[in-house]
């Protein structure tokens, strides 16, 4: 399996190529408009077929596309290969407005493609371990009955799309786990630092289960926290290494096994082997596509109150 990987920036050398140079059976070409920049990781990762403008990736054979550019490019790459009949990898934001989120995932539906989104924190496996049924929701026999995610930043404020799209995308992702609230549902509570959004809290309730995503970025510290609710059970995680659980009164520890690699505690493991499978298989989940869209959508949404 041949697959583009276009932008190679930080996200990209940090978090995806350390993961997807050790994929068996996968072999990468890679494409950045910097000449140097692509030279260099090349040598680096012993990848020989390189270019500079992603239309070239075309003359590659290859068989998907996974896009880390910036924000601002992502539509019009994604389209391209779209259009081109390639599976197509986006790191989040898809786009940073939901017009043109439809207009991407209309073109995969009517190219019976996957439009696969880079959403690492589905694929802790702390959590996933910890909690194997919290992201079904209610659908249990324990059912979940609140999901807060706070993903906090030290002074970092900024305009309200790039605040939603870019970073808040995540906490609100990470609990819009089965994707039907609706924007009339949403309970909002914002602040601002003069005209920058500084804050940012969204809560819901769908049947029995309370929802809340929570991001302040004039905070002490840049700081992540999970905490999940059952009846009579409490999770809460400081760290996608380390939680805490309590049942009945009694407290004991979570982790990661020892030696678990970083990147795997991120969930980019799991995620890319999941890609793999997809392009392999030509075929995503409805459920994921769905979601994927949804959380957009919100986002939009809260956009749009935040700004009238």
């Amino acid at each position: 399996m041949k697959i583009g990987v276009i932008g190679l920036g930080d996200i990209a050398e940090k978090a995806h190529l350390p993961v997807l140079t050790q994929l068996s059976d996968i072999e990468l070409v890679f494409c950045t408009r910097n000449a140097e920049r692509v030279a260099q990781l090349a040598a680096k990762y012993r990848v020989s077929e390189t270019c500079t403008d992603y239309r070239q990736l075309l003359t590659f054979d290859i068989d998907a596309v996974m896009i880390h550019s910036a924000t601002l490019s992502h539509f019009e790459i994604a389209h391209f290969f779209l259009s081109q009949g390639l599976p197509v990898f986006v790191d989040k934001p898809l786009s940073d407005n939901y017009a043109d989120c439809e207009i991407l995932h209309e073109l995969a539906e009517i190219k019976s493609l996957p439009l696969f989104m880079g959403f690492n924190r589905r694929y802790i496996p702390l959590f996933n371990k910890s909690m194997p049924n919290y992201q079904i929701g209610n659908e249990t026999e324990q059912p979940l009955l609140s999901l807060r995610w706070e993903k906090h930043r030290h002074n970092l404020t900024g305009d309200v799309r790039t605040f939603v799209f870019d970073d808040y995308i995540h906490p609100l992702d990470s609990v819009n786990i089965d994707a039907t609230v609706k924007a009339e549902d949403l309970h909002i509570i914002r602040q601002f630092d003069g005209d920058q959004l500084a804050r940012l809290d969204v809560q819901w309730q769908n049947k029995q289960t309370m929802y809340h995503a929570s991001m302040h970025r004039l905070h002490g510290c840049t700081q992540e926290i999970v905490t999940a609710n059952y009846r009579n059970q409490t999770f809460q995680f400081d760290s996608f290494v380390t939680g805490k659980q309590w049942v009945g009164g009694v407290e004991s520890r979570v982790q990661s096994p020892d030696w678990t690699p970083m990147l795997a505690t991120k969930g980019f493991h799991a995620m890319h082997e999941h890609w793999a499978s997809v392009v392999e298989s030509g075929k995503q989940d409805s459920q994921l596509t769905a979601r994927n869209l949804h959380s957009h959508y919100l986002c939009e949404q809260i956009c749009q109150r935040l700004t009238r």
